[in-house]
């Protein structure tokens, strides 16, 4: 699989973010390459010259693990948006190849850029069968 970018605001400055984050970029069998922007509209300006990616939307569709790793292997995706503070705006998310939730709860998205590779690297090992992902 090729790169992928990913696109939020924002720096991860605590140390364990920064060593999570990092861990699991680690472990992935491709790269991700960050796409940081300081406000929102910087980072909505940037999604407008996409032709397609994926946003992260709490009322996007729910997945499983399972579920997320055959889209994963289905559409290769190249371009994944976190919205900030107050989330998407409806010219994005109409733009949005796809909208996808990854839970009905609110996270920040600091916590969100680690939730969001953790499951890609789920999605990797459910893809390989390995042990990684029990249930």
């Amino acid at each position: 699989m090729a790169k992928i970018k990913i696109y939020n605001t924002g720096k991860a400055k605590e140390p364990w973010l920064i060593a999570a984050l990092a861990e699991y970029e680690k472990r992935l069998p491709f790269p991700i390459e960050w796409k940081l922007y300081k406000d929102d509209e910087s980072l909505y300006a940037a999604a407008a010259k996409l032709s397609s990616f994926i946003a992260l939307d709490p009322n996007g569709q729910s997945m499983t693990s399972e579920d997320f790793a055959l889209f994963f292997e289905t559409h290769s995706p190249r371009h994944i948006l976190i919205g900030g503070a107050t989330g998407l705006p409806a010219p994005i998310k109409a733009q949005a190849s796809h909208l996808i939730s990854l839970s009905p709860l609110t996270f920040t998205h600091q916590m969100t850029r680690l939730i969001l590779l953790e499951q890609i690297y789920r999605a990797t090992q459910i893809l390989k069968n390995s042990s990684y992902h029990k249930i």
